[in-house]
């Protein structure tokens, strides 16, 4: 009689056991746990991204996804992602990915500049640098642009890797590269796709696309750390000399200046007629350009060295602080913050109504844009001061623990 129960028990149990067990190991792969909970510290399996996805010609072709540098992704992100795959370099990943036809352009402190596909994650090229690189890339015409801590900036062939020119600065470049096609005008004497770029020389640079020699030079009290913004036929930068600088790209002259209180690491976005920038000294300005004059300011109590996304109505912006705000952009008031539990350098992506968003407590952040409400999280576990590559639903962000990860919708 005991046995026929065991025997009965057994096959009663052993069908729960087995959906269970399955049931398990799809939460698992699909990079979560029990209850939705994001896995954390464990080892992940590839999982190739969508078809329908990767079909989408949507593209994040630099720093902040525009020369305005707005942080603006196209389409919309889900409430819940899956971790997709993850790609090892040999050291840091500081340098934000590009996207651009299904395939990602991102640097490492190892020195070399990779492109790997989206869908997989599988290395197409890698290029070697003389040092590391933390700057962003820049894909235009085919050609990848991308300054290294070895001073050069370096154009290199997309499809292949190839090295078509390196131009020299006399100091490290930090900040991704811009770009603008100008008429001809003042030094420009034909249509010409000229590179814009800072260095620790002190120096922004502009460079002709084609040929890698230099147009015009524009020189800087101090070193010039960020991406500068391009809106029509004008760069906008701020610089460690405390100094927002508005210079003509056609003749590389000065147009306007505004003085600030301290050091900009950051990159700035300009919505006319404003440009939003924060400083070392954790002062986050907005600040008419045609004037000089600042309209509103917000101090926090840490550095500003996240660079700001801009919509409509809204600026959003990470602070050291630990804290990522929301502003009315027009009037400076705080409209929300969410507090992370580390320093936020990565600069914020909005995408439709959302946010995403990286912190040096290792996370990645998905946020609701209406109220700063946390959607969704996943735990790397080291630093995360690279800002995140937003294209057709997927995200792609590096680590300073040396993998570049991309996340999809489940």
């Amino acid at each position: 009689m005991k046995r026929k129960f065991f025997r009965t028990g057994l096959l009663v149990l052993l069908p729960i056991g087995l959906v269970l067990c399955l049931f398990t190991i799809f939460r698992f792969q699909s990079g979560q746990g029990w209850f939705g909970i994001t896995r954390q510290g464990a080892d992940e399996s590839k999982v190739s991204a969508p078809e329908k996805v990767l079909s989408r010609t949507d593209s994040w072709n630099m720093f902040r996804g525009n020369p305005a540098l707005t942080g603006i992704a196209q389409g919309h992100l889900g409430e819940t992602f899956r971790f997709l795959w993850k790609f090892k370099t040999n050291d840091g990943i500081k340098s934000s990915a590009a996207i651009v036809n299904g395939r990602v352009f991102f640097g490492s402190l190892d020195g070399n500049i990779y492109a790997v596909h989206l869908k997989n994650g599988q290395k197409i090229w890698s290029f070697m640098t003389e040092d590391g690189i933390e700057a962003s890339p820049t894909i235009i015409d085919n050609t990848v642009f991308v300054g290294s801590l070895d001073s050069f900036l370096y154009a290199l062939d997309a499809s292949t890797g190839q090295l078509k020119w390196k131009y020299k600065t006399n100091g490290k470049i930090v900040g991704g590269a811009n770009w603008c096609r100008l008429s001809p005008k003042g030094p420009i004497t034909a249509d010409k796709l000229v590179i814009l770029v800072g260095s620790w020389d002190n120096k922004l640079h502009c460079v002709d696309s084609q040929t890698g020699k230099a147009i015009w030079l524009y020189d800087t009290d101090n070193p010039v750390n960020g991406t500068p913004t391009i809106v029509d036929d004008k760069v906008i930068f701020g610089g460690c000399d405390a100094v927002i600088h508005v210079v003509s790209i056609p003749n590389g002259k000065e147009v306007n200046q505004a003085e600030t209180e301290s050091r900009i690491a950051a990159s700035g976005v300009f919505l006319d007629p404003h440009f939003y920038v924060g400083n070392y000294d954790g002062i986050f300005l907005s600040v008419d350009l045609g004037t000089g004059k600042t309209i509103w300011s917000y101090e926090a109590e840490q550095s500003f060295l996240s660079s700001p996304a801009v919509d409509k109505d809204r600026i959003i912006v990470g602070c050291q602080d630990n804290q990522l705000r929301c502003f009315n952009r027009h009037t400076g008031k705080l409209l929300w913050f969410f507090q992370a539990l580390d320093a936020i350098d990565s600069s914020p992506v909005i995408c439709n109504d959302k946010i995403a968003v990286g912190s040096y407590d290792g996370r990645l952040y998905i946020l609701n844009s209406a109220d700063g409400r946390k959607i969704w999280s996943y735990e790397i576990g080291e630093p995360i001061t690279a800002s995140p590559a937003v294209v057709g639903g997927i995200i792609v962000i590096g680590s300073e623990d040396g993998y570049l990860y991309a996340f999809g919708e489940l």
